[in-house]
């Protein structure tokens, strides 16, 4: 069996399984459903941030909107996870964190359940990201890029803008 799948994982136009990165099935923010990402988002390149309604880095939702409306046609998504682990900057009710990203900064790119992010206590999927990176988030607006294979390209510190990852988006986009 694990043969054949490695076997599907080199054939082109055949879809991967899912990866550690990608096989979570996780809540959309102030919402009672779920959402399985390796299904949702299969094929699709993704740039998964941990953000805060609070912070220095808050404007870069601006930034990160504009990436998902560029880019989405060609298979990528932003996707949202407000944590509170750095600062206490961010709200503490869900609905909170949902209507100040939407009426604030317009974002309609999928934001998910509030979330640890931070290495002692991460939860599954930010978890996998770190151990892949061999590092975690140490403040708000880290950001990781996965290919469209679900493996990860790299991971950016807070202070990379969304906009100095258009050549990497581009790139991965391309692949």
């Amino acid at each position: 069996m694990r043969t054949m799948a490695l076997f599907l994982t080199l054939l082109p136009g055949i879809a991967m399984a899912c990866t550690p990165l990608t096989d979570h099935t996780l809540r959309p923010l102030a919402s009672e459903a779920s959402v399985n990402l390796c299904e949702a988002y299969e094929d699709q390149v993704l740039l998964v941030v941990n953000t805060a309604s609070k912070c220095g880095y808050t404007p870069q939702f601006d930034g990160l909107e504009a990436l998902h409306a560029q880019f989405r046609d060609q298979g990528f998504s932003v996707l949202g996870f407000p944590s509170d682990n750095f600062g206490n900057q961010e709200f503490s009710d869900e609905g909170q964190s949902l209507e100040f990203c939407r009426l604030t900064y317009g974002v309609k790119f999928p934001m998910f359940a509030h979330t640890n992010a931070a290495e002692r206590n991460a939860d599954p999927i930010f978890r996998a990201l770190g151990s892949a990176a061999g590092r975690y988030p140490s403040w708000n607006f880290h950001k990781y890029l996965i290919g469209r294979d679900g493996q990860l390209i790299a991971d950016y510190p807070s202070s990379v803008t969304p906009q100095d990852l258009i050549p990497a988006i581009q790139d991965a986009l391309a692949n």
